[in-house]
Formats: structure tokens, sequence, C-alpha cells
């Protein structure tokens, strides 16, 4: 059997998207119950510049891509969902949601973090650090307990969940039917959520090197670092879904734990778009994979490279 490596995913309104390495699949139940399937090729800048597929510049690269990819999927699902809404977005109202967004982040977890700083009595400089890494935690916590209570989310947690096992069932390599998928965990160790729970580790110690420059120039700072410890916690995060280390496996718990906020159980019909979309996202790959093994005339299965998206 293949080795099945890191499938990338995301829940989006009635939906899941898939990310295989030269497709994107964003699969969405409309409201009249049919599972319409959009099909898109990666085009990453991978594939054209090398240095993106070496450690630490694959992690940038990735989160950038993520997030563009994960808007336009969203957007699409939200069309095929019902929302007019979505019907009326042209490119520029995305560039405006995403900058706005990018924005929302700056300030929940850079500014308002370093600017509490000031609350604190002290001149200790690791203190400060370990205490705006502390801030940024909590409003980390408190943003993700909060949407996690609201009603409308909960349902795209519940196809967040519908997403990690149908991961988790196509890597054990059993038929992709609802019966076999609902048997295995709604957590996974890649998850998004945890990646953003290692952001947060990072940074800590990233930022401790930096002393205590003025208020403005910590923001500053902080911003432009953010690809540095990207990139770090992209390569922690994917060394952590590839050992079966006990110990690893303990460091992960925090991330795996958060997960029961950010996921929910899917019913079987959820099950059911999750694997269409993965099933599109890796049609190519799995068509190569059979072509291979016929000309060759071998056992030695084709190694399937997925970059993931959390």
């Amino acid at each position: 059997m293949s080795e099945k490596l890191m499938v990338g995913g995301q829940a989006v309104i009635e939906g899941v998207m898939m990310r295989g390495p030269k497709k994107v699949a964003t699969a969405v139940r409309e409201p009249s119950g049919k599972i319409t399937v959009d099909v898109k090729p990666v085009n990453s800048l991978a594939d054209k510049y090398t240095i993106f597929k070496k450690p630490f510049f694959r992690g940038v690269l990735s989160l950038g891509e993520s997030l563009v990819m994960g808007l336009k999927s969203l957007t699409y699902s939200a069309q095929m969902a019902g929302e007019e809404e979505a019907d009326k977005l042209t490119n520029k109202d995305i560039a405006i949601t995403m900058t706005f967004s990018l924005l929302a982040a700056v300030v929940l977890f850079i500014i308002i973090p370093t600017a509490s700083v000031n609350l604190i009595p002290t001149n200790d400089h690791v203190i400060m650090n370990l205490w705006e890494g502390f801030v940024r935690m909590a409003v980390f916590f408190v943003y993700i307990y909060c949407i996690s209570r609201v009603k409308d989310i909960q349902r795209v947690f519940q196809y967040h969940g519908a997403e990690h096992k149908t991961i988790h069932a196509y890597e054990a390599g059993v038929e992709l039917i609802p019966e076999n998928v609902q048997k295995f965990s709604r957590l996974h160790p890649r998850c998004g959520t945890s990646f953003l729970l290692i952001v947060m580790f990072v940074s800590i110690f990233v930022f401790a090197f930096l002393g205590w420059p003025s208020l403005w120039e910590r923001i500053l700072s902080r911003v432009i670092l953010l690809p540095v410890v990207a990139g770090i916690s992209y390569e922690i995060i994917r060394f952590a879904g590839r050992s079966k280390n006990k110990i690893v496996h303990i460091f992960s718990l925090p991330g795996l734990w958060l997960q029961y906020l950010t996921t929910r159980e899917p019913d079987d019909s959820m099950i059911e778009v999750a694997v269409k979309s993965l099933e599109a996202a890796i049609e190519m790959e799995s068509v190569k994979e059979t072509e291979t093994k016929s000309e060759m005339n071998t056992t030695v299965t084709s190694e399937l490279k997925v970059n993931a998206t959390i």
C-alpha cells in the first residue's frame, strides 16, 4: 500500500475544501441536497521557484497560499449554499476582506498583547516577553471559545470534523465510505488549530531575542517576523504529523485538545461531502500511481507527496 502524506483541507460553508499536489477541490452540498464539486489547479509558486520547496520557505508559502485558496473556497461555498451576498463578491471584495481579516488579526494577536505589557510593573525583558506571549494565547483561547459557541459556526465545525476523519481514513488506506470514515478521530495533528497554537509558542521564543524597544517598533517587528514564526511552526507541525514518537505525541496533545472546540462530530452526509472533495483533489495523482505500477510491473508503489494547508 502506498504511503499517504499530508493531504490538506479546510471546512467551508456546507462543505469541505481539500488540497492535493496539483489540484484543490471544494465540495459543497447545495440546498437541493446535490453535492457540487469545484476543482481548480493549485498553481503553486513552488512549481516555478524551487526555493519554496525547501524547509522554512515552504511553510511561509503554504501559509500565504492557504489563506488565498481558503477564502476563494469559502466564497464559492457561500454561493453554492445559497448565500445571495456571496454572488456579488468580486476579486476586489475578496482582497478587501483578506486585508481586513489580517488587520483584525494584527490588532488581536499583536497590538493588544504587546500593549498590555504596560500594565505590569517590571523592566525585565524576559518577563515582559513571557507576559506578552501569555496574553496572546489568552486572547487566542477566548476567541476560539467565543466563535465555537456561535450556532452557525458549529455546523462548519462539524464539516471540520468530517475533513479530519476523511483524511485519517485516507491515510489509513481504508475504503472511503461513511461507515469506515466515522470510526476515525475528528482530531488531527496537522490541523490548522494546532498550527496556530504552535505559532503562539514559537513567537514567544523568537520575540524574546528582540529586547524591548518602543511600542511601535515592537508591533512592526512582530509583523515583519510573522513569516519567520510561520515557517518554523510549519516545520514543527509537519514533523509532528509524521512522527510516531510517544514524546512528540505528548507535546502535540495541547493542539489536539484545542480541536475539541474547533471540531464537532459530523453526520454521514457531511462525510460524503468530505470524501467527494478528497477524491476530486487526488484523482489525478491516484491515476498516475496506477499507471506507473502497470508500466513498471513491480510491487514498488509510488509515494504520494501532498503539501498540507491547515
